[in-house]
């Protein structure tokens, strides 16, 4: 069995159920092809909440359902970039590196503070990076999330 690598970067083994993101081994759920984009949870946020006002203006909507309520809640919470442009920032500190999209995401996700801190909450990182160079971009990107 030999495993190729698909569009978005991790492996495809056709076999594998369950993913592992560790070795960038991801479920076919994850895997659409080469136009599908991983998104940042702020991306999420602020796609939700421009959804949720055009309906408000349409009066489509009285309330949000329950789920809808909660994920809304969710991205609020845990959005760390506020607007397009200092979500477009931050992608753009990794965009020269060879990291998985998804590694991208958890990074501006997570925001870590240090290289430490990132290749332990992303395994897949370790090896992949020197700390210093990694210590580098974090810290761009924390400097481009103070200036939103």
């Amino acid at each position: 069995m030999s495993n190729k690598i698909c569009a978005g970067g991790g492996h495809e083994n056709p076999d594998a159920v369950d993913g592992n993101a560790e070795e960038l081994i991801f479920p076919q759920e994850f895997r659409r092809g080469p136009n599908c984009e991983v998104l940042l949870t702020s991306e999420v946020h602020l796609l939700l909440e421009h959804r949720h006002e055009k309906a408000l203006q349409k009066d489509e909507i009285e309330e949000l359902s329950e789920v809808q309520q909660k994920c809304l809640d969710y991205v609020r919470r845990m959005s760390k970039f506020k607007n397009r442009e200092s979500i477009k920032n931050a992608r753009s500190v990794f965009s020269a590196c060879p990291f998985h999209p998804f590694e991208i995401a958890q990074l501006v996700n997570l925001c870590p503070e240090s290289a430490e801190e990132a290749k332990a909450l992303i395994p897949s990182l370790e090896g992949r990076i020197g700390d210093a160079e990694l210590e580098a971009m974090l810290n761009e990107m924390h400097k481009r999330r103070s200036y939103q």
